[in-house]
């Protein structure tokens, strides 16, 4: 059987040494992207060595050395073995996602959310993803479903690059029509009322984002996706939380609505979680 993470580092590391080393990671195509504490950074070659010996496919081991940040949503990595490079391919779902790790946001943790969309996508929908990234939502919606098109938004030139390659090595033209741009200004200017289904998968912006959500729907409505973060400790339900702070917000735009579907979709920190509500316009 193949050991885990810590029973690897126990032959190099002592009992007290492996107390302080997370034993998750993601893996990013060939790209394991681990997060080092300050007592186990010395110990990151070794860390890296055993990541690679548990994943044969794993060629690069980098750091995450702070948090997603900015409009670009970008992260500061720090090579620690194997190949020096950032970029890499990742298969999910039957499709092929080309990305530079260094330029743009990626997070596999969001495989099972993206196929959960895509499978809710009705034929001859259009789609609106307001936050693309390097297409993982629309990839996916275009791969499962029989949407009619996927317009897919993102404000990041490295992200929208990876986007536009992603679009043609899997053969998606014409069903998915990328947008360099931020998303207010697009909807506002190409996007009014075009939608059936609008997807909102950038936390920290979807709340001031939601009002352009509502006019990218059609007159008669639709869907939005809208994922958000919330503290929540132990006695306060998270779901709840976002739910009653996107209920004001659209009341206050007057909008007639339902949250159909709410999830906790991942933990991202002590305390933290990504929300997920599914919210039916009724126009």
């Amino acid at each position: 059987m193949t050991k885990s993470l810590k029973e690897l580092l126990s032959e190099a590391l002592s009992p007290e040494e492996i107390t302080h080393v997370h034993d998750s990671y993601d893996i990013v195509g060939d790209i394991a992207i681990i997060r080092l504490t300050e007592a186990s950074q010395k110990h990151g070659k070794d860390i890296a060595k055993a990541i690679m010996s548990i994943h044969k496919n794993v060629k690069t081991v980098v750091e995450q050395t702070g948090p997603v940040r900015g409009d670009y949503r970008t992260r500061e990595l720090r090579y620690v073995a194997g190949e020096d490079k950032t970029v890499t391919n990742h298969v999910e779902s039957g499709c092929l996602f080309s990305v530079d790790l260094s330029a743009c946001y990626f997070s596999p943790r969001l495989s099972h959310e993206r196929m959960r969309i895509a499978e809710q996508v009705s034929d001859g929908e259009t789609v609106v993803n307001m936050f693309a990234g390097v297409g993982c939502f629309s990839l996916v919606i275009a791969k499962h479903s029989n949407a009619a098109r996927v317009y897919s938004i993102d404000i990041n030139p490295a992200a929208f690059k990876c986007m536009r390659r992603n679009i043609r090595v899997n053969r998606a033209y014409g069903r998915i029509i990328p947008v360099l741009g931020d998303a207010k200004e697009v909807v506002e200017a190409r996007l009014l009322h075009v939608a059936r289904r609008v997807l909102m998968p950038l936390p920290e912006k979807a709340l001031e984002y939601l009002p352009y959500a509502l006019l990218a729907l059609r007159g008669s409505g639709g869907w939005i996706h809208y994922y958000d973060f919330e503290h929540s400790k132990k006695e306060r339900d998270a779901v709840e939380e976002v739910k009653l702070r996107v209920s004001e917000k659209l009341a206050c735009l007057n909008a007639a609505f339902e949250v159909q579907y709410g999830r906790v979709v991942r933990s991202t920190g002590p305390n933290w979680f990504q929300v997920v509500l599914d919210i039916l316009v009724k126009g």
